[in-house]
């Protein structure tokens, strides 16, 4: 097999001008997968999330598949259907984008063919219009054809239920003899092709439209990069420019990215163009890696902010909720949304196939997200916590504070409240600044993360343990059963996990804890209770209880 390769940077450009940095992209799915559905005639799925590097494969595959010789391979992308909903004008952009691709092929006889079928018989029916080019093309050619459509998640309603069928009526009627169509079709997205039906219609008519989307035999997923591979990518800009990422710095790419294609070629981007310049005489190192993750999280560039647009997704809020307050999301009526967020790659499992927010730096921007304008609000009722002689305010008199605050301001926020609350709310902010982000973020966290914001204000409130100096780091992981915070200062860590009073008992959760101080290697933590019933007293919700639990210290704190 040829061997083709991706480009190092191509976010972005090189480092080293005139030079490209390069990673065999076709060893990122294995070519036997995609050979057996090939040659067994099948149609199949390519789903991963944006930016990791589709269609750069597709190209290099169809290229590779015309070098061959066995098969005619065609390059369609369909990214400028995207918001077109009317069937009619979806199915004529679709049939100019495969002209489009054919005019763009290295195969002469495919080239040649473009713009020849556009005043055939019956070509100006929408329902029968790609089917009638795609069967003329394979009719026209000498070898059975391979169609690559990109973008094809960005087809909606019927458009996509036009497209999807006459794909599907092709697929059936090419067993007829003298009947041509498509030896093999890909479509190629961030979802799978069972997640494009909730894109079709938001009503109950749309549960019977299954049919179109039942031909495809496998969906593929593109892996990240592995820890070697980022290794390999980054030893080639020492060798162009003689500039030295040390194994530390490769590691904590690793840690920060998980090999996230966009992320691992952004990270070195950031570190030297943007911090270095292009001097090229410093070693990159764990602290330039960590500056330039920083950068990343701060300015939030479109890749990143695409991700948190879809924070608004009902499917994704369900699953992000879930995973930030630790709840588990393995029963059957989360098959679909854990599958939805997985593909869209918000999400990645972990060894105990729990789900957890995808890398650090994600983690880092939806925390963020969440916790800026309760920050925001903060500013004006807390303090930011001192240090005495460069020792962190012992944790239990921070949490101590936050009883305090929050029993003077709980019924500020607004958890699971109405419209006319939200607007009174709002009325309370018009000093913030940017009253309709606030208010927009407000009410996600209000309307779709509400079993996860008793934890995220605690977060934002903790986040002014960071202006003093410390770390708030997040763990967040469904099946944990409770949102784990840790506040870091030089060596010491306090974990604090956050529950929902009547969900659990304070045994099962005292226990639980000292199960992960147990795995952190520490031996005190703090357990704090949220009690949602607003007819109870404060004097009976705000209460500390400090125990002793298998060798552990635990401090229950009620709010």
């Amino acid at each position: 097999m040829s061997q083709s390769n991706i480009k190092m940077f191509n976010t972005v450009g090189p480092c080293v001008p005139g030079e490209h940095y390069t990673l065999p992209v076709l060893s990122r799915l294995p070519e036997d997968d995609i050979n057996q559905m090939i040659d067994g005639k099948f149609y199949f799925v390519l789903h991963a999330p944006r930016q990791s590097g589709k269609t750069t494969y597709l190209k290099l595959l169809t290229n590779k598949i015309n070098s061959d010789g066995n098969y005619y391979a065609l390059f369609c992308s369909l990214a400028s259907l995207s918001n077109i909903t009317d069937r009619s004008e979806a199915v004529t952009t679709i049939f100019d984008q495969i002209n489009q691709g054919m005019s763009n092929s290295q195969i002469s006889l495919i080239k040649n063919k473009a713009d020849t079928y556009n005043s055939l018989p019956g070509i100006s029916s929408p329902s029968r219009k790609i089917r009638i080019i795609l069967s003329n093309l394979c009719e026209d050619l000498d070898k059975d054809l391979i169609v690559f459509f990109d973008e094809a998640d960005c087809l909606a309603e019927d458009g996509l239920i036009t497209f999807l069928t006459q794909l599907r009526d092709g697929y059936i009627d090419r067993s007829e003899p003298g009947n041509k169509f498509p030896r093999s079709i890909a479509l190629v997205g961030m979802r799978d092709i069972r997640d494009y039906l909730r894109h079709v219609r938001p009503d109950s008519a749309s549960k019977n439209l299954a049919s179109p989307f039942n031909i495809k035999k496998e969906a593929f997923t593109l892996a990240n990069f592995t820890r070697s591979e980022i290794g390999t990518l980054y030893r080639q800009h020492t060798i162009a420019s003689g500039q030295v990422f040390d194994d530390s710095a490769i590691d904590r790419a690793w840690y920060w990215s998980e090999g996230q294609p966009w992320l691992v070629n952004a990270l070195a981007y950031e570190i030297v163009v943007k911090i270095l310049q292009n001097d090229y005489q410093a070693t990159i190192d764990v602290k330039l890696m960590d500056q330039a993750a920083e950068a990343l999280i701060e300015r939030r560039d479109t890749h990143i902010d695409s991700l948190l647009e879809r924070l608004k997704d009902p499917m994704v809020a369900k699953v992000i909720n879930g995973v930030i307050a630790g709840e588990s999301l393995k029963g059957s009526i989360y098959i679909d949304d854990r599958k939805y967020c997985l593909d869209l790659g918000l999400v990645a499992k972990d060894a105990d196939n729990n789900l957890r927010l995808a890398n650090p730096i994600y983690q880092e921007v939806i925390s963020r997200l969440l916790t800026d304008p309760l920050q925001e609000i903060l500013k004006t009722s807390t303090e930011i916590f001192t240090w005495n002689d460069g020792q962190i305010v012992f944790i239990s008199e921070i949490l101590k504070k936050y009883q305090d605050f929050w029993r003077k301001n709980a019924f500020s926020f607004p958890l699971r409240i109405n419209e006319p609350q939200i607007a009174s709310f709002k009325n309370k902010i018009d000093s913030l600044g940017d009253k309709a982000v606030i208010l927009e973020i407000l009410t996600l966290v209000s309307r779709k993360y509400d079993e996860a914001a008793y934890s995220i204000i605690l977060l934002a409130f903790l986040q002014r343990v960071a202006s003093g100096g410390a770390r708030v780091d997040r763990k967040f992981a469904e099946g944990r059963g409770a949102a784990f915070l840790r506040v870091s200062f030089k060596e010491r860590a306090y974990l604090i996990e956050c529950k929902i009073s009547g969900r659990s008992t304070v045994e099962q959760s005292v226990s639980q804890l000292a199960g992960n101080l147990d795995t952190e290697g520490e031996k005190e933590g703090w357990l704090v209770f949220f009690d949602r019933d607003r007819t109870k007293k404060w004097e009976d919700k705000i209460y500390w209880d400090t125990q002793e639990f298998e060798g552990k210290t635990i401090h229950v704190i009620g709010c």
